[in-house]
């Protein structure tokens, strides 16, 4: 592999995690997601426009207008739903199952629908990722203990996924119509649009539910004689940066494209699972001990293995 395509790749992989990070640790993800991406909108939107303008105002389709708004929906829904189960996941667990069912799901609609066949190795990568994510999330656990799944993370974390699945396969016929600059800047901004108003009707209809559940919390831990927790702190410019990281995250791996395969890049980009994986564990100490820490890295090392074989495949 060219150096050049694994600095680039593998920056955009570290990037990519450090988002997610910022997102985790935000006290209110989807508003964090709104501010990034807005900051993000608010740089890519005007380099988008006068890249527009620079190449002779070429002519944008209905088809490519429809979809790039498609996108930004999908996008939208896509931080919705990451939100929803950083507030009850842990990094360690979210981002492996939301980045490594996209792959799965991908596979599922191409075998069902599409009539598209895999070879022996991609029926290996199927199992790994299988294997991964249930090492992961450990359903029987839940299902022992009470019948159902307690937190609504990993239901979240694979809603997420399908949106991945969903607008890749979208911007992969969009990005067509157009150059990826102005494609990108067509989705950034349909994308902040849809999440600003999801926010604020989010936000109307929930604040008087969490102003009770606050309220119930610190009574019940002043009856306890426990301290009332406080609330991680939002910081706009924290949002704001890490919305610019997602978006160099986006430009290294165009760039990456222009010098290099999809079959090269797509399984290296893949590598931040483990990243992922890895700071929740030990830096964020999501995990409850060293040999749970441990399994959650080797979980997300075969859902990565599984995304390298489905990629090779």
């Amino acid at each position: 592999m060219d150096p050049l395509v694994f600095f680039l790749v593998a920056g955009a992989a570290v990037l990519h995690v450090t988002w997610n990070v910022l997102l985790k640790t935000a006290g209110d993800p989807l508003r964090a997601a709104a501010v990034g991406m807005g900051s993000a909108a608010a740089v890519i939107c005007p380099l988008a426009l006068a890249i527009w303008l620079a190449t002779g105002r070429p002519t944008l389709s209905t088809e490519t207008l429809v979809l790039s708004v498609a996108s930004g929906l999908l996008e939208a829904l896509y931080f919705a739903f990451l939100a929803s189960a950083y507030r009850r996941g842990d990094l360690s667990l979210v981002y492996p199952l939301a980045r490594g069912s996209a792959p799965l799901l991908a596979v599922g609609i191409g075998v069902v629908l599409l009539g598209e066949r895999l070879r022996p190795i991609g029926y290996a990568g199927v199992a790994a990722l299988l294997i991964g994510i249930l090492s992961l999330q450990r359903p029987w656990q839940y299902l022992r203990a009470s019948g159902r799944a307690s937190s609504g993370a990993a239901g979240f974390a694979l809603l997420t996924g399908i949106t991945i699945a969903s607008y890749s396969a979208v911007d992969r016929v969009g990005v067509r119509g157009t150059t990826p600059w102005i494609y990108a800047g067509l989705i950034w901004a349909s994308c902040t649009v849809f999440l600003w108003s999801y926010v604020w009707v989010y936000r109307r209809r929930r604040a008087d539910s969490v102003a009770a559940a606050k309220a119930t919390a610190a009574t019940a831990a002043e009856r306890a004689g426990d301290p009332i927790p406080e609330p991680l702190p939002f910081s706009s410019r924290r949002a704001g940066i890490g919305g610019l990281i997602t978006l160099a995250a986006y430009l290294l791996i165009l760039v990456a494209f222009t010098v290099a395969p999809l079959t090269a890049v797509a399984p290296l980009r893949e590598s931040a699972i483990v990243l992922a994986s890895g700071w929740g564990a030990f830096r964020l100490r999501e995990a409850a001990d060293r040999g749970d820490a441990l399994r959650r890295l080797g979980s997300a090392g075969l859902v990565l293995v599984g995304a390298l074989l489905l990629a090779i495949d």
